[in-house]
């Protein structure tokens, strides 16, 4: 039995954004001064996973309208194709549908996908309670990526889901200490999608690649991060990739592609 919002068309939206923009999300997720083409506009490249900002409103319209309790639903994974770069400013038009609804149980599965010229991206959004409609349950959660080629540090930092929700996140959980105590964290979380883009841009140079050049990226969010939170970055050097915070993982059944 199908979801009465699988297949639901959520229409289309235009995002505009100019060069400021691209280069606070940069800082936001771990770019350094010296990375003049990812903070300077004279050369600036935007970072692909800048598209996962401006799609953010088609997961958000989703639970806004009632789909599934937003005060309670988790990200819980995304996956984004990189078909062309995105230009240093721009208005970009997205369109974006829920693409299945699957039934968990107790909870459903909202996969809603955002397409645009430059991107086609897919949030995993996991609802409690939205389940038993008598729908397919889907696929298992993704195991680990095999043997480890390498392991790369990511330092992120006290102040960084208080930059990143300027991107347009505002979701308390990021900043205040006592929302973060009601979902049981004791302090405010990381936005899995800044720890996701942080693991992307570490790993550009183990791949010999620039960041600007990523084409496939992927992960499922297992456990928050913490702002200030030491990331160990394990590499199958083919193309997967986990995250841990010590011997706890945070992302795992990741995938990465450069051009």
């Amino acid at each position: 039995m199908k979801h009465p919002w699988a297949g639901r068309d959520l229409g289309t939206r235009t995002v505009s954004y100019d060069e400021d923009d691209a280069i606070l999300y940069a800082l936001a997720v771990g770019a350094t001064a010296q990375q003049l083409d990812l903070v300077f506009e004279r050369d600036l490249r935007v970072l692909p996973t800048f598209a996962l900002v401006l799609g953010q409103w088609a997961p958000d319209a989703v639970g806004t309208a009632g789909a599934f309790d937003p005060r309670v639903a988790v990200h819980g994974s995304q996956r984004l194709d990189v078909h062309g770069p995105l230009p240093r400013a721009s208005a970009v038009e997205m369109s974006a549908r829920v693409r299945e609804v699957w039934d968990k149980g107790s909870a459903a599965v909202f996969d809603i996908e955002v397409a645009a010229e430059q991107f086609t991206a897919v949030w995993s959004v996991f609802a409690p309670g939205a389940g038993g409609f008598g729908g397919e349950r889907g696929a298992s959660v993704p195991r680990g990526t095999g043997e480890r080629a390498r392991e790369v540090p990511v330092a992120t930092r006290a102040e960084q889901a208080a930059l990143y929700r300027l991107l347009g996140d505002k979701h308390h959980i990021h900043v205040d200490p006592e929302a973060a105590k009601a979902i049981g964290a004791p302090r405010p979380i990381l936005h899995g999608l800044c720890s996701l883009a942080a693991s992307a841009l570490a790993l550009a140079p183990a791949y010999g690649a620039h960041p600007a050049d990523l084409t496939v990226l992927e992960g499922r969010f297992a456990s928050p991060v913490l702002p200030g939170d030491s990331l160990a970055v394990r590499d199958s050097g083919a193309g997967g990739f986990e995250v841990a915070v010590e011997d706890r993982t945070v992302i795992s059944g990741g995938r990465i592609g450069f051009a």
